[in-house]
């Protein structure tokens, strides 16, 4: 995703704010979606264990103490830079995908400086798939990176696209995912449902940052939600099931609730308190 004119970051997530003068008030999609748990132990020691084994220094590292110690600190790591690596990656071709829909909207684009910016990471294959889809599926823009927000439930976001295939309306949020072992793209994490049908229950859509107007969302009556997982060798759309959709708009709201306790925590004050032995041992000890 690239970054919302409204979008801010915080110690309690991603937040936004309802003009650019205002201050961030409701959590990001993203950031309530984060209130779920998820366990990645397993895949930060895997890692970590990789890239131990993959270093060419760890043959000249054996049998010395001090040198293994620092390849395994590295190695610690390595999870977090291909973590934050990964989300470059992302930003690129989000990027890219945005600069297509304004040029194909007759608007201002920077489409060649973001290609260019992929060929210069060794990416430009992203584009090409892309490209590929966006013409067999003939999209037709209506609104890129666009802004909405619920008052109700109190959240904020930005969707990838609204745009039209087949005469249809879609809200598409795109993955950019890496690739198997087979040549195909990896699949999408299921939250993207959350993601997608979050964006559909948005009540407002802004219309400019800096004064803040707002209008009423005009793209919730049941439109198609799509996640696009966007690799080097396909792209592959995936559909949300619509006989799911109120289940995984149930868990948002139950998790916005989580977020929201979560800040009542964090001003309550200290969770624990020290306390000292009873009176009575007291009296022994000093007698």
């Amino acid at each position: 995703m690239t970054d919302p004119a409204l979008a801010h970051k915080t110690d309690f997530g991603r937040m936004y704010s309802r003009s650019t003068t205002d201050l961030p008030s409701v959590p990001s999609i993203t950031t309530v979606i984060s209130q779920a748990p998820v366990d990645l132990g397993g895949w930060f020691s895997h890692m970590a264990a990789t890239a131990m084994a993959q270093d060419q220094r760890l043959t000249e590292a054996a049998g010395n103490p001090a040198k293994l110690r620092a390849l395994a600190k590295e190695a610690s790591t390595a999870a977090e830079r291909f973590r934050d690596a990964a989300a470059l990656r992302g930003d690129r071709v989000h990027s890219y995908c945005e600069q297509v829909s304004l040029r194909a909207l007759g608007r201002p684009h920077r489409m060649a400086e973001a290609r260019e910016e992929l060929r210069a990471n060794g990416e430009e294959a992203f584009a090409a798939r892309f490209d590929e889809w966006w013409e067999l599926y003939q999209v037709e823009p209506v609104a890129p990176e666009i802004t909405v927000w619920n008052a109700e439930v109190g959240y904020a976001g930005t969707l990838d696209l609204v745009a039209r295939i087949g005469g249809r309306l879609c809200l598409i949020d795109f993955k950019t995912k890496g690739t198997d072992r087979n040549g195909q793209v990896k699949p999408m994490d299921e939250k993207v449902v959350m993601q997608l049908v979050a964006g559909m229950k948005a009540q407002e859509s802004l219309v400019d940052a800096h004064t803040g107007k707002w209008e009423p969302w005009a793209h919730g009556d049941s439109p198609l939600l799509l996640g696009v997982a966007i690799g080097e060798t396909e792209v592959r759309p995936m559909r949300a099931n619509p006989e799911v959709l109120k289940y995984h708009w149930y868990k948002f709201c139950a998790l916005r609730r989580v977020w929201d306790l979560q800040l009542q925590v964090t001003d309550a004050g200290r969770a624990l308190l020290p306390i000292g032995p009873p009176a009575a041992v007291l009296r022994t000890v000093a007698g």
